[in-house]
């Protein structure tokens, strides 16, 4: 292709509008590449308006016009000689050359033609890179999400295990565990265990501020609510009450993870005991406590 050919290429291209999602040119651009008037070529459309159906040729609105001109499309609404101008979409512009019939007019459709296909390969190209850039922001936000999850979970310097086993003499791995455990909660605390000292309520301290905490026990005895008492003048109070519902050792966390012990926090690391957290709706627990 010849350099004059790219220099014109490139002027066709610039007067390539999008209206209405799609790509358009004005039909004063048009007459003036063609080499005729604009009203010669609005008359050879008019009298051939079957050629140009609503997806090949439609009139520019008010709205539309001003646009135009605030895009600096065009310096003036006086340019469009005093009406709505007329837009032509790739197949329009296709259809135009049946209409104005000269060696110039088919030499320069080919070109207009051609640059329409440029552009279009141009957005193609610009759209596919904005969809794997967003993409890549999507997957980095994802990730991003997953390390903050990770790094908040992290507090105390690992993660609590979800399941497994303490030996006799792990007193300091067992203590550890569970205090992972309190520092992990967010807005509550809640402990269901039959056997509460003063050893269990020195793990609470640990919590963050702001975190509720209930104990739920079968033995509310003197000695433990004196614990209580104390402990709630140094620290952010706690709530105990009485329960006879539970053999078992439940932690529940924010009111959704549910951790199971084998042995009464009191007893951690005196023998072997199991403990998990549990895949389990806690609602009806939480319903009956």
């Amino acid at each position: 292709m010849a350099e004059n050919e790219l220099i014109q290429i490139d002027d066709i291209k610039s007067r390539i509008f999008t209206i209405r999602g799609i790509q358009v040119m004005l039909d004063k651009d048009l007459a003036a590449f063609y080499g005729v008037k604009p009203r010669r070529l609005r008359e050879q459309v008019k009298r051939n308006i079957k050629r140009f159906p609503p997806d090949f040729m439609f009139q520019l609105t008010e709205i539309e016009a001003d646009f135009m001109v605030s895009q600096n499309a065009t310096p003036s609404k006086q340019q469009f000689g005093g009406f709505l101008p007329y837009a032509f979409t790739e197949q329009g512009v296709a259809a135009v050359s049946a209409v104005i019939t000269s060696e110039k007019a088919i030499e320069v459709n080919i070109m207009i033609v051609r640059a329409f296909v440029a552009m279009r390969h141009f957005i193609e190209d610009k759209s596919n890179l904005f969809k794997r850039v967003d993409s890549l922001e999507i997957k980095q936000i994802e990730a991003d999400k997953k390390f903050d999850m990770l790094f908040k979970a992290m507090e105390g310097d690992q993660l609590p295990s979800k399941q497994g086993v303490l030996f006799e003499g792990q007193v300091f791995d067992a203590h550890k565990f569970v205090s992972d455990v309190v520092r992990s909660a967010e807005k509550s605390i809640i402990l269901i265990d039959n056997y509460v000292d003063d050893t269990v309520l020195t793990l609470f301290s640990k919590r963050k501020q702001g975190v509720s905490l209930k104990i739920l026990t079968k033995n509310l005895s003197k000695q433990l609510q004196l614990d209580i008492q104390k402990f709630n003048e140094q620290f952010p109070p706690a709530e105990i009450k009485e329960f006879n519902h539970s053999h078992d050792r439940f932690m529940i966390i924010d009111d959704k993870d549910l951790y199971h012990f084998g042995a009464s926090l009191k007893d951690l690391g005196k023998k072997w005991f199991g403990f998990s957290k549990m895949d389990v709706e806690v609602t009806k627990m939480l319903a009956r406590i």
